[in-house]
């Protein structure tokens, strides 16, 4: 069942996965509709305790309150993620990234359960297992837990931290996380998030993603459909242009 949801996702990319986070709180209602105007397919909620990175976010309580079409792709930067993955499911998550950081003693076998949860939007999909690496932490480090992750997550910035830029060593990153999911022989996808802006986007779609996450940049108070379709059609154009 898994294999059939990855399928899907993956006949989206090159796409985006817009951080609502990053979004007006009064007016969420507002800009999800937006969103999904605009043709956005995924939904990025970043979950920050206030441990593993400064700030904190929101918990199960909100991805559960935004009534969508959206994949909602979950983002837990939080310690000990194994103790609410099951508040999280039954909040409609429908990809849950956990942290190599994140003090999983059994990360491998916490990739494991998180693909054996029932989803609660679609009883014809599960969970799609992602694991993600702070700017700090080598790809490499990550290599014996691809036999079972379906969504690798490079993070392009240090999570928790406002007004940070892109960081240049990424780009290699990605080429050798590209390279490992390669050798591993199976359909992993390739999420990039983090410093994603109007000025680097062209350069980020030739990169080889296949999702890239951004939201301040989405919702810079102008015009989120038009700033949303302009990601869109950039990752398009560029992953057509690498071919």
């Amino acid at each position: 069942m898994n294999s059939s949801f990855l399928n899907h996702i993956r006949s989206l990319t090159p796409t985006l996965s817009a951080g609502i986070i990053a979004g007006d709180v009064m007016h969420l209602a507002e800009n999800i509709s937006t969103l999904e105007k605009a043709g956005v397919e995924l939904l990025h909620f970043d979950i920050m305790d206030g441990v593993f990175c400064p700030n904190i976010t929101a918990g199960a309580w909100f991805v559960k309150s935004i009534k969508t079409k959206m994949i909602k792709d979950v983002h837990l930067m939080i310690v000990n993620p194994e103790v609410k993955l099951e508040s999280f499911v039954e909040a409609g998550a429908d990809i849950i990234t956990v942290h190599y950081e994140a003090g999983a003693t059994h990360i491998h076998a916490l990739l494991q359960s998180i693909k054996k949860l029932k989803n609660a939007n679609s009883p014809d999909r599960n969970i799609i297992a992602g694991i993600a690496i702070n700017p700090g932490t080598p790809v490499e480090a990550i290599k014996n837990v691809l036999d079972v992750a379906d969504m690798i997550t490079i993070l392009a910035v240090n999570p928790g931290w406002q007004h940070q830029s892109f960081i240049k060593t990424t780009k290699q990153k990605i080429e050798t996380a590209i390279s490992l999911i390669g050798e591993s022989g199976r359909d992993i996808l390739l999420c990039l998030d983090g410093g994603i802006t109007k000025d680097n986007i062209v350069d980020v779609s030739h990169m080889g993603t296949d999702i890239v996450v951004a939201g301040s940049a989405i919702f810079d108070g102008k015009d989120i459909i038009g700033n949303a379709k302009f990601f869109i059609d950039t990752l398009k154009k560029g992953r057509t242009k690498s071919i």
